[in-house]
């Protein structure tokens, strides 16, 4: 693990990359801002999380880091050790986690559920989305520390690398670590995690429903083997793609509201955003 500071002092806010080592658009935000060297205003911890799978090019080496916190500093393997370690180093910081998806091009925050943090932080970001992963946290980072993680982009890409330097940026205006102005006046979505949606083995798989569009019942959202998969009941998309799990396509997810409004629900929450 890779920790470097900006500004004198304890932070008390921290960026976090590399949770998984075949995700490197956070690497490059935190290697980028290092770099730059800004004036901070308040001090910031920049922290690259599994080196050892980074070099690797492998999300982990032994154990996924982001679903067995909070570790164990005595463990057998790499991850639950490091996961221990991790949590320690930013247990007392608001964290900006950045990962990247083989589903979903530009970004969308991911929180345990909608709160002060949330509310204080994602509307200076450029995201399309908030979910809450309520229900779904066990063993994530969200679950134990003041985390806003933000999937950047699609894996791999320079836009997904890029789009991390500017959220990073976003997020330390948030803060107040560095200058920026008030955030954007938008409304942005949040969508509720519900259910897995499975798949079982098969040589091919395709998925025509696109993230965070809604699908009504009784259309076909995907395909194994060529056979039709379809909704029994209207749903959100969220996180799938065809081969980016091994068990499933992703999420299933309903929409709940809007970040800084009203709670929306059903045929409103459908009709506020054109579902």
């Amino acid at each position: 693990m890779y920790v470097e500071q900006l500004g004198e002092g304890e932070p008390e806010v921290a960026v976090l990359a590399a949770v998984h080592g075949d995700e490197p658009c956070g690497v490059h935000a935190v290697e980028t801002i290092l770099s730059e060297s800004p004036d901070v205003e308040r001090p910031v911890k920049f922290v690259v999380a599994n080196e050892r799978a980074l070099a690797r090019g492998v999300r982990y080496t032994e154990e996924d880091l982001n679903r067995i916190f909070p570790g164990d500093p005595d463990a057998d393997t790499h991850e639950r050790r490091l996961a221990h370690e991790l949590l320690q180093e930013i247990r007392d910081c608001i964290t900006f986690s950045m990962h990247s998806t083989q589903s979903y091009d530009d970004p969308f925050a991911v929180v345990e559920e909608t709160d002060t943090l949330t509310e204080t932080v994602c509307p200076y970001l450029s995201v399309d989305a908030v979910v809450e992963a309520t229900g779904f946290t066990e063993g994530r980072l969200v679950e134990y520390a003041d985390v806003v993680e933000v999937e950047c982009g699609l894996q791999g890409t320079e836009r997904a690398a890029e789009n991390a330097v500017t959220l990073v940026r976003e997020f330390l205006a948030a803060v107040g670590a560095l200058p920026g102005g008030e955030p954007e006046e938008r409304e942005i979505p949040i969508f509720r995690l519900s259910h897995l949606v499975p798949k079982r083995p098969a040589e091919d798989y395709a998925v025509f429903a696109a993230n965070f569009e809604r699908v009504p019942a009784g259309e076909p959202y995907a395909a194994i083997d060529g056979e039709h998969l379809v909704a029994e009941e209207s749903f959100y998309p969220i996180l799938m793609s065809p081969y980016g799990y091994e068990n499933e396509f992703g999420y299933a997810g309903e929409l709940t509201g809007k970040l800084g409004g009203s709670p929306v629900q059903g045929r409103s929450a459908e009709q506020s955003y054109g579902g």
